[in-house]
């Protein structure tokens, strides 16, 4: 292994999914792939477009996002350092159904299709990447439940653990900042700044969060936790 793909692996493995390959298949990935670099606001992908490779953060983070008919922006999840972005499209080979902004400057491997399909022929990688697939699945039903059944309140608390826990990563350890704006999470939510603001106030006065420039400290994760299952009245 030479001494560059030894400094992108080790950049990627902050991912529990991808720090748990083979080093035979962490190796082959960043090996085929292309280093590529996006200022703000630069997109990896858009939707739909036919897929052409599939994409692995280094440095930075991208929104995961789609356009409403409003033309406003819906962001679905945010994916940062070490996750990997993009397979649904390519194991289907039909169009992306979301947009992969660059938020800030950003680094990412860029595995080509045919070097991904090669990948899927292997039957480790193949399973690894169902479990992927199944996580990300997962979230989303939870995303679904959440905003069908729970208070706005609740919804706003469901979106800080995930965030909490890197959001597309999934980390089992959640980490106390929440680095994200308030404009940026009623994006994810679907709901006003102004809504937003007035429920954060609740959070706060109740000593679960503590808002910030850009972020937001979670002070008590379990009653976070207990809000998010408040169920609307």
């Amino acid at each position: 292994m030479n001494h560059g793909h030894a400094a992108l692996i080790s950049a990627l493995m902050v991912n529990p999914w991808f720090a748990a390959l083979p080093p035979r298949l962490r190796e082959f990935m960043v090996s085929r792939s292309t280093l590529i670099q996006l200022r703000p606001g630069e997109q990896l992908f858009r939707q739909g477009e036919m897929p052409r490779a599939w994409y692995g953060l280094v440095r930075g983070e991208v929104h995961l996002s789609t356009l409403r008919e409003d033309g406003k922006e819906h962001i679905m999840s945010v994916a940062e350092v070490g996750n990997w972005v993009g397979e649904a499209g390519l194991i289907v080979m039909q169009p992306y159904l979301n947009n992969a902004t660059a938020r800030g400057h950003v680094e990412a491997l860029a595995l080509p299709r045919e070097a991904f399909e090669e990948l899927m022929g292997d039957a480790e990688f193949a399973r690894a990447v169902a479990i992927l697939v199944t996580g990300r699945f997962r979230m989303l039903y939870v995303g679904l439940y959440t905003t069908s059944l729970r208070s706005t309140r609740a919804r706003i608390a469901q979106r800080l653990l995930l965030l909490a826990h890197g959001d597309a990563t999934g980390t089992p350890q959640a980490r106390q900042r929440v680095s994200v704006s308030q404009e940026t999470l009623a994006m994810m939510l679907g709901i006003t700044r102004q809504t937003l603001n007035s429920e954060l106030k609740w959070f706060v006065q109740q000593g679960i969060l503590r808002l910030g420039y850009r972020s937001i400290e979670v002070l008590s994760e379990s009653e976070l936790h207990q809000a998010s299952e408040m169920h609307d009245s």
